[in-house]
């Protein structure tokens, strides 16, 4: 799919006639996207997130055929669900955007083998699956496809309490990179966004349930940050729109850092040692600098 059309400059970032699946999308940047999806023409939608009311009402309320999908990303039978869904739907896939996360803590002297296993298997093993089966109804469909997956800038050293989630997203870089050479004699393009901070709200979940943030934990974090706010998922959505439509070109396999902050750029405040083995935590509260999850 191209559009060298000059009389329409903004043609090449429309979604007219395309099919998507948006996992994460019953709230925050997944919703976001398929927002803003549906607004540039998008024939179909596939909505999906953890609570099927939610996911239906965000499709419902779209300017499209949608599907509202309640999934758990953690089952491994949901990916090829999400796709059959496409399938009988809209009998195409055009678009699949991997927003789906998660992002509870831990660190390197708390995580257990069970938070391993629900880390990789929302974070990195849905994306992989859901890729897989994608890929099989792009080709069967003759579509010039789009995969756009979500990580974070963690990935290259998350705060401490970032232990599996840095690596769960790190994982996610060498998948979209095999992807994309993998799918790209296919049409099928594959590139990853790697956001820092965002305000969302699976983000306040994540502060008050984790760091003791209170209602007013948000202006206090946007002090701290360069631009003095987080980053907005409407913004990403945007960045995100781009991979997945034919305004990116040929673009593949790339990985796109999408912050306000430059890794490597200067100090930074490091966090306290942690407790070791038998020792109390004497812990405190996280730091207010950016933790680069994105949920």
């Amino acid at each position: 799919m191209t559009s060298n059309d000059l009389t329409n400059p903004f043609g090449a970032g429309r979604f007219d006639d395309r099919v998507a699946i948006v996992t994460g999308s019953s709230q925050g940047l997944g919703e976001a996207v398929a927002r803003l999806m549906a607004a540039r023409g998008a024939a179909g939608i596939v909505v999906t997130g953890r609570d099927h009311d939610k996911a239906e009402d965000v499709a419902a309320s779209l300017p499209c055929d949608a599907i509202g999908f309640g999934a758990e990303l953690a089952d491994p039978a949901t990916p090829d669900r999400l796709v059959d869904a496409a399938r009988e739907r809209f009998g195409r896939l055009d678009s699949l955007v991997n927003a789906g996360a998660t992002t509870v803590r831990g660190s390197v002297w708390d995580t257990t083998a069970e938070l391993w296993d629900e880390m990789l298997a929302v974070n990195t093993r849905a994306p992989g699956l859901l890729t897989t089966a994608a890929a099989k109804l792009m080709v069967q469909s003759g579509a010039e496809g789009t995969i756009v997956n979500v990580g974070s800038v963690a990935a290259y050293a998350g705060a401490d309490f970032l232990y599996p989630y840095s690596v769960s997203k790190m994982a996610l870089q060498a998948l979209t990179r095999n992807a994309a050479w993998s799918l790209m004699r296919h049409r099928i393009r594959v590139n990853l966004v790697q956001p820092g901070w965002m305000a969302t709200p699976g983000e306040d979940v994540i502060q008050k349930r984790f760091h003791g943030g209170d209602d007013e934990w948000l202006s206090t974090a946007a002090l701290t940050q360069p631009f003095g706010r987080l980053i907005h998922p409407d913004e990403l959505a945007r960045a995100i729109c781009y991979l997945a439509s034919s305004e990116s070109g040929m673009m593949t396999g790339s990985i796109i850092d999408f912050d306000q902050s430059i890794l490597g750029g200067g100090d930074a405040a490091k966090p306290p040692p942690g407790p070791v083995w038998g020792e109390p935590d004497h812990g405190g509260p996280a730091s207010a600098a950016s933790d680069g999850a994105q949920s």
